[in-house]
């Protein structure tokens, strides 16, 4: 049995982000779960993962990876996790509807240590802040267990002018 990442719950109308959406080919497919040692707990102990591994068109000095890419799996995954936890909270499967999808309302990064080129990146992630239209998720994005960058990811509830208008 395949465990899907939450962003295979997204629906399909409203996946396709650049870092982790399921319908743009083009983009990095980022895929973030929950840690299965933590599944069982209270909401508040709950932690997410998702692993990237980023080749050398992500670079900015040879052997290292660019900036950009590292905000944009900071990004993703914290959006990501902020919708499986709004599912955990209201006791729902992420494919139940209404949808719940949260979108970056605030990104801050902070860069710690070089990030190496073609090593996997791990992104675990931590809640802070867990309301109905508003969650608040910490990132460290580490490669062989060093922290290279973390992130606070304010995510919000998609406001409905977001969805896209039936024709």
């Amino acid at each position: 049995m395949t465990t899907l990442a939450f962003q295979d719950f997204y629906p399909d109308e409203i996946s396709h982000c650049y870092g982790c959406g399921k319908n743009n080919p083009e983009g990095h497919q980022l895929k973030s779960y929950w840690f299965e040692d933590t599944k069982h707990l209270d909401g508040k102990c709950l932690k997410t993962i998702a692993h990237f591994t980023p080749d050398v068109k992500y670079t900015a000095i040879p052997g290292f990876v660019y900036g950009g890419l590292i905000a944009s799996l900071i990004d993703c995954h914290g959006t990501g996790s902020a919708a499986a936890m709004a599912y955990h909270n209201e006791k729902r499967a992420m494919d139940s509807s209404p949808a719940l999808r949260f979108v970056t309302a605030a990104l801050n990064i902070s860069y710690l240590a070089p990030t190496p080129q073609n090593k996997e990146l791990t992104l675990i992630g931590t809640f802070t802040e867990i309301k109905a239209r508003k969650i608040v998720v910490n990132i460290s994005l580490l490669a062989d267990n060093v922290e290279c960058a973390k992130g606070e990811v304010i995510a919000v509830l998609m406001p409905d002018s977001m969805l896209p208008k039936n024709s």
